[in-house]
């Protein structure tokens, strides 16, 4: 190799020499300077300073703090006016070094008020026409009153406080200021109409089933505290409807009272099941907490069905206590069935669980809970062991929506029984994307409001990890497709977005109110980026420590975007600025591919491309030591006869050899015939690694990967020049489409020859 690089200089040199001579006659029509717009600069301008808070690897600082809110609270569900009303007793930690002179309470019920002023942002136009069901909504329907009536505020000695409402936000003004290191314990009472959310499609409300009994997923429904932190102060963003929420950490103490013939479960762990249970339900619990290979039904299906054909007027209260959870949850009604089962955790186990009407069935009994703990098992496996006692998967219609410990998922058979893969597999898929929220931001406690991709982007590329996982671990569930057909995460699935309008698209980094196709933003492309870093950028083991360290840094705590980016580069030794600033926080593409190839034979006659340069800067042959030259097939120097050319017979080669490669080295030494310049070209803005597959005339193949940073220095294309011992007949980039190349038409060389219509109908046929 020393001889070949050494002649590459040489070449080099008078190429330099060539350009160094024009550069002194054309001194005096330089270009002005410019602003660095290198693609692989670092990312300082766009993050902030490392501080006492945030330290520069991404972890937590030596002065980080986080807020606490503790809530005590006493609900009541009335099922006969769908009614929810409740009192509360907040008590608020400020862990700050700031002194607080009012504090900030979400009340994202108000949402749903018949005052609210989310429906006045979104922009309407004109339609030729509309389903009857749209029009019934928009024109004739009165609007419904669900938001928050809030009867009263009081300090620990009953004392009314002060208090503002903005829309879906609640001043309270404390009588003085908070210091650091104090507490403050106040209480509100108040009440609120629930909400039909299969009509309008809310993350909370009830479902009405043929039968007239209704099941009820409460989430959101009571006055909870904003936070408070280092990077903005008070979040206290408007609840506009899409955009979730951010929430401090607490402890919860909750009695909740429904009718005496409902099932109900919540965050937290239930204080007095054996008041609730009855001996059969006890002993069957017993039974499921040693059950690690199947799920125990706790209420069985007919007992259920049994009880639907009741009203009771009898209430009976639930009482739960959680710690350490950002925010609380419940379902409950008398159709339910519930089953649960064990899951080995660290050096004890947690309960999966699931809770769903017999119209769920017979899809229901059979996966909801095996989901449940297969995804328990490959996000602990990605990122800490599960802490909370149980994970509850509760079944409710058109939803898809998380809280602590407990979530609501779609998916139920058609009526006649019979169950769609579609069906299947998207409920098995919004499972574990809803029981993985329980990590992102349940856990790692992100804020939804601002950084929507922090928790929906990161679980979904964790979700696609779990499928895979699920798919092996059941492959009855998946046969005969022996794959889990998943949605996101494949970077081939993500093109038709990357590559759609620019003016329809925006970055990553851009809150998720403001975003327009909010599923692929929020959502697939953060999971794709994070897949292809994964797979293709870090390899599988610097990347799963790098996400396991995040994780554990962060889990009850607050991360910021930044704390992610660093984090993953101080954990693998990686410069990835530029892949964040590339995917993250521009709407670029990938697009890479061959422009040119050039083919080229070696000989010890000088060839005129030489001789033009050594003739352009004075140089004689005899000036310099022989040379290997190389010519390129199409030229004019080229002969037929070089085809047959052994390399050892090249005189110049011949004789450096004899004289300076001792025999015994000599048998190591690469025998190339052929010498190839490939000059890629990359027409998208991202910089990728460039993936090359090449196939020989034997039949055989090989793959290289040139690092994305091949880029750094030239934006639009890059030549690499080698020699091989065999003929290449075709060259590919990206063959396993890994990268999310938008377009693939110049990927291959030589080029395909575009099909047809008539092809292209002809090749489908053939699969179909």
């Amino acid at each position: 190799m020393k001889v070949f690089k050494s002649l590459f200089l040489t070449v080099l040199f008078l190429a330099s020499a060539t350009v160094s001579a024009q550069d002194e006659t054309e001194n005096n029509k330089r270009e002005s300077g410019h602003y660095n717009t290198n693609r692989f600069k670092q990312l300082y301008q766009e993050f902030s300073t490392p501080n006492m808070f945030r330290t520069a690897s991404g972890a937590p600082g030596p002065s980080y703090y986080q807020q606490q809110a503790d809530y005590v609270m006493d609900i009541e569900l009335d099922d006969k006016n769908k009614k929810l009303s409740g009192f509360e007793t907040i008590t608020y930690s400020n862990n700050s070094p700031d002194p607080l002179e009012f504090l900030w309470v979400q009340l994202d019920q108000n949402k749903r008020a018949k005052d609210s002023k989310s429906p006045l942002i979104e922009p309407s136009d004109a339609l030729p026409g509309d389903m009857a069901e749209n029009f019934v909504k928009n024109y004739m329907w009165t609007p419904f009153d669900g938001g928050f009536n809030i009867l009263e505020v009081k300090d620990a000695k009953g004392n009314p406080l002060k208090y503002t409402i903005n829309q879906t936000m609640m001043r309270i003004d404390m009588p003085k200021v908070l210091k650091p290191g104090e507490k403050f314990v106040y209480s509100i009472k108040w009440w609120y109409n629930i909400n039909d959310h299969v009509v309008d499609r809310a993350r909370s409300g009830y479902e009405t089933f043929e039968d007239g009994n209704r099941g009820y997923v409460i989430a959101q429904f009571y006055p909870r505290m904003a936070v408070y932190n280092d990077v903005e102060g008070w979040q206290h963003s408007q609840f506009w409807g899409r955009d979730e929420f951010a929430l401090p950490f607490g402890n919860f103490e909750v009695n909740i009272t429904v009718p005496a013939d409902h099932i109900l479960d919540a965050t937290g762990e239930l204080q007095n099941r054996k008041d609730i249970f009855t001996k059969e339900m006890m002993a069957r619990y017993e039974a499921a907490k040693k059950s690690f290979d199947k799920p125990v039904v706790i209420v069985t299906q007919a007992e259920a069905e049994a009880a639907s054909k009741g009203f009771a007027t009898a209430k009976r209260t639930w009482k739960f206590k959680a710690e350490n959870v950002r925010d609380y949850a419940f379902a409950t009604s008398r159709k339910y069935i519930w089953d649960m089962m064990a899951v080995k955790m660290g050096s004890g186990s947690v309960m999966a669980v699931s809770l769903y009407p017999p119209e769920s069935n017979p899809l229901w009994e059979d996966w909801s809970t095996r989901a449940v703990a297969s995804t328990l098992k490959t996000y602990s496996r990605m990122t800490f062991d599960y802490p909370y006692p149980k994970a509850i998967s509760v079944s409710a219609k058109n939803q898809g929506m998380e809280y602590p410990m407990i979530c609501w998922n779609h998916g139920r058979p058609n009526k006649d029984g019979t169950i769609s893969d579609r069906t299947k597999y998207g409920m098995i898929s919004v499972i574990i994307h809803e029981v993985g929220h329980n990590y992102f931001p349940m856990i790692v406690n992100s804020d939804e409001r601002q950084w929507t991709w922090m928790d929906e982007g990161l679980n979904t590329f964790t979700q696609y990890v779990a499928e895979q996982d699920f798919g092996e671990e059941y492959p009855e569930a998946i046969a005969p497709n022996r794959k889990y057909p998943s949605r996101r995460g494949p970077a081939k699935n993500i093109v038709d977005y990357m590559a759609g309008d620019q003016s329809q698209l925006a970055p990553i980094m851009t809150k998720g109110l403001n975003t327009y196709n909010f599923g692929a933003n929020a959502y697939a492309k953060p999971a794709t980026a994070l897949n292809i870093l994964r797979e293709t950028i870090m390899g599988r083991e610097l990347f799963d420590f790098a996400f396991k360290t995040y994780a554990n840094r962060w889990m009850f705590k607050h991360p910021t975007p930044e704390d992610f980016f660093r984090t993953m580069e101080d954990a693998s030794a990686i410069d990835l600025d530029w892949y964040w600033r590339e995917w993250f926080y521009t709407t670029d593409y990938v697009d890479i591919g061959v422009k040119e190839v050039k083919k080229f034979y070696v000989t010890s006659k000088i060839n005129t491309e030489a001789r033009q340069m050594m003739d352009a800067n004075g140089i004689k042959e005899s000036d310099l030591p022989p040379l290997v030259y190389f010519v390129k097939e199409d030229s004019e120097d080229f002969e037929e006869s070089m085809r047959d050319v052994k390399i050892e017979d090249v005189k110049t080669l011949k004789e450096y050899i004899a004289d300076n490669i001792p025999a015994e080295e000599r048998a190591n030494l690469k025998n190339p015939r052929f010498f190839y310049e490939i000059i890629f070209e990359k027409p998208g803005g991202i910089p990728m690694p460039i993936i090359v597959q090449l196939t020989y005339s034997d039949g055989s193949s090989e793959r290289i990967t040139y690092p994305a940073e091949i880029w750094r220095k030239n934006d639009e294309s890059v030549g690499k020049f080698f020699g091989s011992e065999k003929e290449i007949i075709k060259i590919e980039v990206d063959p396993d489409e890994e990268t999310a190349d938008i377009d693939t038409s110049n990927n291959t060389w030589p080029k395909r020859k575009k099909l047809g219509a008539f092809d292209k109908f002809k090749n489908k046929t053939k699969t179909d």
